[in-house]
């Protein structure tokens, strides 16, 4: 299989950055970061993790940002924290694999999110792709995409991806979603009538 190579800025790729310079942005007016946090833990999110390898390895994350924007052209956009061990990865690499987890994979969330391990020591949990990008077995839906721009928006990078394939499963599958500090499931339990 291909190993990736570190590649340069694709010249279409924009760099944006909110901070001081904005017009018209007060830091000193917002909302505390404990209530901001307050305010999103009762809106569900679901869960993925994304993985990326820039040429010196496969670096991997649990993010709940993830979201699409736009179905023609596909995009979807994710957010990383600066304080992330792979947010040097990210910011090197010219493309990303998101994958979608289902409700069985709680494990799989776990090992991303959690910081000073190897995510990839079982080495028979994942592989490359053709195209040398890192992805998980298991997982019912990834998508491999090329990043086409980055924004700093305070201690974090929004990155958006244009969608280049996937793999989607034939039968549906329950999600993984997280919800109040928690993680949950969904179903026809959770399903309400209209």
């Amino acid at each position: 299989m291909n190993e990736p190579t570190p590649s340069a800025d694709p010249p279409n790729e924009r760099h944006t950055k909110i901070g001081d310079d904005t017009p018209g942005w007060d830091q000193t007016e917002g909302l505390s970061a404990t209530d901001f946090k307050l305010a999103f833990r009762n809106h569900p999110a679901g869960v993925a993790v994304i993985t990326a390898d820039a040429g010196s390895g496969p670096v991997g994350l649990t993010a709940t940002s993830v979201f699409s924007v736009s179905a023609d052209p596909a995009i979807l956009v994710f957010s990383i924290s600066a304080q992330s061990s792979s947010a040097p990865t990210i910011d090197k690499a010219s493309t990303v694999v998101v994958h979608l987890l289902s409700a069985d994979q709680l494990s799989v969330a776990k090992l991303f999110a959690t910081s000073g391990v190897d995510r990839f020591a079982d080495r028979s949990s994942w592989s490359r792709l053709s195209t040398g990008e890192p992805v998980l077995h298991g997982v019912p839906v990834w998508i491999r995409g090329h990043i086409i721009s980055r924004m700093v928006a305070g201690g974090s990078t929004i990155v958006a991806v244009h969608a280049l394939e996937s793999h989607v499963p034939d039968l549906e599958v329950a999600p993984l979603v997280y919800h109040n500090r928690a993680w949950h499931h969904i179903g026809d339990h959770s399903k309400l009538n209209d």
